[in-house]
């Protein structure tokens, strides 16, 4: 029996996107026999393709659009493959399709084994029913029985942490309960392969550990299939055993999940720099030891950037801000006795080295500042530049905690725990 679990061959997705025709302007005018000729096509062509069972498409023009293209690859028995890609690369579909939500336009798809999916929160839950029920309903979806559903039972209330809700319906769980009980359910039904798309971004840090640790656990330890899709590069690193990039619904890379993520970050910084445009900065980069530009930083390894710029007046002021994956402002990069010269109308390159900082493996963005002598705003590029801090085992940066999954935060500070006494009588006193 072969360990090849999914086949995908020359996948392809497309849909019909509607358009309403405008002329210069974005005004058209025309006559009253123009529309009812338009609507009168519109009609026929929606029922022709009603009749045929194709996608009805509203506006009187219709775009082909595709969102997945020739996409190919195997997965085996046991391993855990990563999905990560910009919004819009073609990921959702592709998991709709291997959970058969949607059907391919071309290629097909071979999947040997019960499929259990995780593609948003509650999926396959029903709003009026408890907990409870939903577990029997969303495990009977899956294809499981009632007896193997029953055996289950202790185990997926235990691993969600719902029992004082257990009777109470769902439409009053949290996102954060409703998505510990359909993980739970979906990972403790023994399916052959579990694809999970993005879920873990609603638990807190303890339950994300708990998620990673079982979807471990049920590739390395019960030789199932996890297909996983995150825009968290340090899970994806730490948990896969390989990864694929995806843009405009292709294949852009495939391998060992540092390498991809790393050429991820590539491609975001590419984006990136394509819709930010600055009269000042005319480019920022990530320097790795050897001074050389990187998409990533070690962990542990001094944080440097170089930046270039056309200043716009004599004396003016540059400063960088840090930010995490949530959008919150770590820190501002700013010498005060430096300032930009500009000679001769040349581009300026700086290099700024903040040293080693304590950073935990994640995602970062760095907007750029620019500020006359008097420190008045002149200019601001928000998101320069995104960079992935790496991690790479066991550092003065932090140990990895269980499964992996790193610290809550975006610092590690190291710091000393002494046993001082295991009970504290009346009569001791605290020192």
């Amino acid at each position: 029996m072969s360990d090849t679990v999914i086949i995908v061959e020359n996948l392809s997705k497309s849909y019909l996107v509607g358009h309403q025709s405008v002329g210069q302007g974005h005004i058209r005018y025309t006559a009253l026999r123009d529309v009812i000729a338009d609507q009168t096509r519109n009609i026929v062509r929606n029922a022709v393709n009603m009749a045929r069972g194709r996608q009805v498409v509203l506006g009187d023009r219709v775009e082909e659009f595709w969102a997945l293209r020739d996409v190919s690859f195997e997965v085996k028995r046991g391993e855990v493959l990563g999905i990560i890609g910009r919004n819009g690369a073609g990921k959702s579909t592709l998991l709709k399709i291997l959970s058969r939500i949607t059907e391919p336009t071309t290629g097909r798809v071979v999947l040997r084994g019960r499929v259990a999916s995780l593609l948003e929160v509650g999926t396959g839950f029903h709003a009026e029913l408890t907990g409870r029920e939903n577990i029997y309903l969303n495990g009977a979806i899956l294809g499981m029985g009632r007896a193997e559903i029953r055996r289950k039972f202790d185990e997926i209330v235990e691993f969600a942490e719902v029992e004082r809700f257990l009777d109470t319906p769902v439409k009053r769980y949290s996102s954060g309960m409703y998505v510990r009980l359909a993980f739970a359910v979906a990972a403790h039904l023994e399916p052959e392969i579990l694809v999970v798309d993005e879920v873990l971004a609603v638990g807190d840090a303890e339950f994300q550990r708990k998620c990673i640790g079982k979807m471990q656990n049920i590739a390395t330890g019960e030789g199932r299939t996890v297909f996983f899709v995150s825009h968290n590069l340090p899970a994806i690193v730490n948990l896969c055993t390989s990864a694929i990039c995806l843009n405009e619904g292709k294949i852009v890379q495939i391998g060992e999940p540092s390498a991809v993520c790393a050429g991820y970050a590539v491609l975001r910084n590419t984006a990136l720099k394509s819709r930010n445009s600055s009269d000042i900065l005319e480019e920022i980069l990530l320097l790795n030891t050897a001074n050389q530009p990187s998409p990533n930083l070690m962990q542990g390894t001094p944080l440097k950037f170089r930046v270039i710029v056309a200043p716009p007046e004599d004396q003016s002021i540059i400063s960088l801000i840090l930010r995490d994956v949530r959008d919150s402002v770590l820190f501002e990069l700013f010498d005060p006795q430096f300032s930009l010269s500009k000679v001769n109308r040349m581009n300026i390159v700086i290099d700024v080295n903040a040293g080693k900082l304590p950073l935990l493996a994640g995602l970062y963005t760095v907007d750029v500042w620019f500020g006359d002598r008097r420190g008045n705003h002149i200019d601001r590029i928000d998101g320069a530049i995104e960079f992935e801090v790496i991690a790479v085992g066991e550092n003065d940066v932090g140990p990895p905690l269980v499964a992996g999954f790193g610290y809550t935060g975006s610092f590690y500070y190291p710091s000393k725990w002494t046993h001082i006494s295991s009970t504290v009588g009346a009569d001791q006193e605290l020192l």
